[in-house]
């Protein structure tokens, strides 16, 4: 059976984004966890940053996407679908997009991830206790 889309995964901290690029389909359509992006992002700053792999490949309204997200926060999340759609799009045309979005930075997945808390240190990952003074 073949399948009539592209999968990635985008990462970033604790969020994990299953991105599904469909390129038949009901074009410039994206959902996040079955409801529409706007509504789970909302705002022009998170806009600008999950079609920025759109703007940059000029592929504003050729594909629908489907994405199921989890883990971690809204920011963390957002970041996950950005790099889970870059990365579908670098598959779906590797000759033609892959070298843009590597430019842009959005095929990397940033390893920055919450440090552990360790023990004796009142709950942070870094905190000391207080030394006395004399």
């Amino acid at each position: 059976m073949k399948k009539d889309y592209i999968f990635a995964v985008g990462r970033k901290k604790e969020s994990s984004a299953r991105v599904r690029l469909y390129p038949s389909g009901e074009k410039g359509v994206i959902t996040v966890n079955g409801q529409p992006i706007e509504t789970y992002f909302p705002g022009n700053v998170a806009k600008a940053q999950y079609m920025a792999p759109f703007f940059l490949t000029k592929t504003n309204d050729v594909f629908m996407v489907t994405v199921k997200v989890a883990g971690g926060g809204k920011s963390g999340q957002l970041s996950a679908v950005t790099h889970g759609i870059a990365r579908a799009l670098a598959l779906y045309s590797k000759d033609a997009f892959r070298p843009i979005l590597k430019l842009h930075g959005l095929l990397t997945r940033d390893a920055r991830v919450r440090e552990r808390r360790k023990v004796g240190t009142g709950g942070k990952a870094r905190r000391q206790k207080q030394s006395p003074k004399r």
